[in-house]
């Protein structure tokens, strides 16, 4: 028998239909999985943890089947892709977010639910609800915790609500009914991990842990097709995910207003590829520095204002934030992003080309953050920021409630068309980038949703020394 929140979470899951999902909320979804779809593509020839997760995939026998990957001309089990999917759209640190859950729910959903596909060789359009799906369940069970409790216990919600997520969005493409998902999501509740241990030393287990939620909650959703029992109440049971990773958890807002609110319009696209917190901040000091032009040597002082959940990530320890040893560490500090946005103008990709540079270095270290109790207030509504710069022996001040992309202040197509080719060009050409967007974006027009992985492979010059 199952319990009332996990009851109605699986029956919406598995029954959820196409007429059932307004128009606006298909079309963002297709956007948000554009936006997973290019740092996938990015991250498989650029991140520096990839060659270590393709030499593992390879030794383990994951690299045999059929399975496709974007930006890649190999192929993969099944599981194998999903893995990597889910690692490679979070390894930029440039993927979607949604500020209340704290969750960036693009990367263990996307890879889960087109492994599903592909093993069933379900359209585009049913794919896309498994995806929609995903991302409700994910997203309602991270707010439920509520998702600051959950971090304050070091866990990471991108990889522990995410692994549900994944598992919703398999058991939705795979055509599992009430009872199956449910099991399913009784079976993913043993996967849910991840942990924040990762801030000490930049580790790449952040990365990992997403796409080891995707895998996850693939394996769940076929294990749950083919009969595996669960364990029961996996949400709101005593010893259940609510109530075991976070001191005071509020299950029924997992089903509050499912079918009618939906949270994934809630989602926000990053325009700067680092830690979200930081991109308030960031939006303020490229505003600031295009209208009075300063130069790095005539800032005197830098505050960055943030709420407490922000300056976990990318405000402490002071000392370690102002002086980041590599990109992950340079993607949750403050310093950097700041420092990068007002020395150079720009926060992109290749910012971190200038980790090293000194005239950055000099200045991260006068770059500061505190607890701002205006930004406190705005917390978790709004990842909001108050950026305060001394310069030329006088004080501006600019706060920024809603960050550029965020579901207040979304991304237009053009810039949202913008971003996908500034990734996905440089690696499969702009012929290819034009019409694998094409699909995406029409993407429930498809009647196998694996079509779309062919405009996705690497230019042919780019094989041979990307694939090892």
């Amino acid at each position: 028998m199952m319990d009332e929140v996990t009851e109605q979470l699986a029956h919406f899951v598995a029954g959820l239909d196409k007429a059932a999902i307004p128009a606006e909320v298909r079309a963002r979804a297709c956007r948000l999985m554009l936006d997973c779809i290019a740092n996938i593509i990015r991250a498989r020839h650029d991140s520096e943890s990839t060659p270590a997760m393709l030499a593992m995939v390879r030794a383990a026998g994951l690299d045999h089947g059929h399975a496709a990957l974007f930006g890649d001309s190999a192929h993969y089990a099944p599981a194998g892709a999903v893995l990597l999917g889910g690692m490679l759209a979070h390894s930029l640190d440039f993927d979607d977010t949604h500020a209340a859950a704290i969750v960036h729910a693009a990367a263990p959903i996307v890879p889960a639910a087109l492994g599903a596909a592909g093993l069933v060789g379900a359209s585009g359009a049913e794919t896309l609800v498994g995806i929609i799906a995903g991302y409700e369940a994910c997203l309602r069970i991270a707010l439920a915790l509520p998702p600051g409790a959950h971090y304050e216990r070091g866990f990471h919600p991108s990889a522990t609500c995410g692994a549900f997520g994944a598992a919703a969005a398999a058991a939705r493409v795979l055509g599992l009914d009430a009872e199956a998902t449910a099991s399913t999501f009784g079976i993913v509740l043993s996967q849910a991990s991840g942990s924040l241990q990762f801030l000490a030393n930049g580790a790449w287990t952040k990365r990992f842990q997403v796409g080891w939620a995707s895998m996850a909650g693939f394996i769940a959703a076929t294990l749950g097709r083919e009969g595996f029992k669960g364990a029961a109440a996996p949400l709101e049971g005593r010893l259940g995910f609510l109530r075991a990773y976070a001191p005071a958890p509020d299950p029924q807002r997992v089903v509050q207003g499912l079918g009618e609110v939906w949270e994934l319009m809630l989602t926000g696209v990053k325009p700067y590829p680092s830690c979200r917190w930081g991109h308030a901040g960031i939006d303020a000091a490229l505003s600031l520095r295009a209208e009075y032009g300063w130069k790095p040597e005539e800032i005197e002082s830098v505050t960055l204002g943030l709420c407490r959940a922000g300056m976990l990530l990318i405000g402490e320890p002071e000392e370690k934030k102002r002086n980041p040893a590599n990109i992950v560490d340079a993607q949750f500090s403050a310093p950097f992003v700041i420092a990068t946005a007002l020395a150079t103008g720009a926060m992109d990709w290749d910012s971190y080309q200038g980790l090293a540079d000194p005239q950055i270095r000099a200045l991260m270290q006068r770059v500061r953050c505190e607890n701002d109790p205006e930004i406190e207030a705005e917390f978790p509504t709004n990842m909001a920021g108050k950026l305060t710069v001394v310069a030329r022996g006088q004080t501006y001040v600019k706060k920024l409630l809603v960050p550029k992309g965020g579901p207040g202040n979304f991304l237009t197509d053009e810039e949202l068309r913008a971003k996908f080719d500034s990734l996905a060009a440089a690696v499969i050409g702009p012929e290819r980038a034009e019409k694998l967007a094409a699909m995406t974006l029409g993407f429930e027009r498809l009647n196998q949703a694996a079509e779309i992985f062919a405009a996705a492979r690497p230019l042919a010059a780019t094989k041979e020394s990307l694939r090892g």
